[in-house]
């Protein structure tokens, strides 16, 4: 990610994220911006949370969390290595830490804490402020590359999988997901709640327990379901092939695949059109990792078959050559029965009398 970015400039859902029994799971890094609720549980790599963010469910972090001052958890916390607690940030369960413990002060853990590592009791850096510290030092320095590997390393670029990005001010519930920026939903997630932005891209194969609303442009991707209305005042609403919306579609003007579905009705107060194109620019990944193990099949295919055919070319070899000793041993031995027949008749041939 470069260095002038915000990487909470919009909401951004990685590819198979998915909302189970009240809980937000994703394989990636969680980062949420400041003065933000999120009323489910959050299941990911590491969970950062800038100041008087609210989690009304638990957090599970396999790596780091980081929670700033003023946060609060309504159950338990689990981390798989180090956590960082700013001051008076509350946790209506408990704690444990597989790592290292950095605690700030009036700090409240209805149920008590534990830490495998060592458990320092201060008041934490915020999150936000430590960043722009330890980056701007880097920086000044001449150190560009740390700095970026730094920012990599807190976004999630390390990981395999994108962070779940939620900006600053949101709502993120199983009722509605409410922010004040673009939205960007991945590939074959399932969520739950109405989906509430300045402009929304919903990637392939997704499905939404919900409606679609902004303000600007709407673009749903390939074989994605939405069991609701899609809604824009101001933009335009692309909809992809094999998309199905179950509810209306409202737009100053509708794109529409020839073979995407919607229940409901169209209104549309400038143009209506259907194409056959593809509305998502970004690529297919899922699709072009199907490719490529496909090519990976062939290639093995092909190498067992080239196999299989030198062992064909070896066998017949070895047969014709054990055969054309054969040959010669039968030769050898009819050759030398030949001869012996000879020796045999002489022998017994009387000799000629005087």
């Amino acid at each position: 990610m470069p260095i002038g970015s915000d990487p909470l400039d919009r909401l951004a859902i990685p590819d198979g994220t998915t909302v189970e029994e009240h809980d937000l799971v994703t394989e990636g890094n969680v980062i949420v911006g400041g003065q933000t609720t999120v009323e489910f549980g959050v299941r990911g790599h590491s969970v950062i949370a800038d100041e008087r963010v609210r989690f009304d469910g638990h957090i599970e972090a396999e790596g780091d969390c980081r929670l700033d001052m003023w946060c609060t958890v309504g159950d338990n916390v689990l981390v798989g290595e180090d956590a960082y607690l700013g001051e008076r940030v509350h946790i209506d369960g408990e704690l444990k830490v597989a790592g290292d413990l950095d605690i700030g002060d009036d700090v409240d853990i209805e149920d008590g804490f534990e830490a495998n590592g060592w458990i320092v009791i201060r008041n934490p850096m915020p999150t936000i402020v430590f960043l722009f510290v330890y980056l701007s030092h880097l920086l000044r320095i001449g150190e560009e590359e740390a700095a970026e590997d730094v920012l990599s390393s807190v976004t999630g670029d390390d990981v395999d999988s994108d962070p779940v990005l939620i900006p600053r001010g949101s709502h993120v519930s199983d009722d509605v997901w409410r922010v004040s920026a673009p939205a960007a939903i991945g590939d074959d997630c399932r969520l739950h709640g109405n989906v509430r932005a300045e402009d929304i891209e919903m990637g392939r194969d997704n499905t939404l327990f919900g409606s679609l609303r902004a303000k600007d442009d709407i673009a749903i991707g390939r074989g994605s379901d939405v069991k609701g209305d899609v809604t824009t005042r101001n933009g335009v609403v692309r909809i992809g092939p094999g998309v199905k919306i179950w509810g209306d579609v409202v737009a100053e003007d509708v794109e529409l695949h020839e073979n995407a579905t919607v229940d409901g009705t169209i209104r549309a107060r400038g143009e209506m059109v259907m194409h056959t194109d593809e509305v998502i620019e970004r690529p297919d990944e899922t699709a072009e990792a199907m490719a490529e193990a496909a090519e990976e099949l062939e290639a093995d295919d092909d190498a067992d078959v080239d196999g299989d055919a030198d062992d064909d070319v070896e066998a017949a070899v070895d047969e014709d050559d054990e055969a054309a000793e054969n040959t010669e041993a039968d030769e050898s031995h009819e050759v030398a029965g030949d001869a012996g027949d000879e020796v045999g008749s002489d022998a017994d041939a009387p000799e000629p009398s005087g």
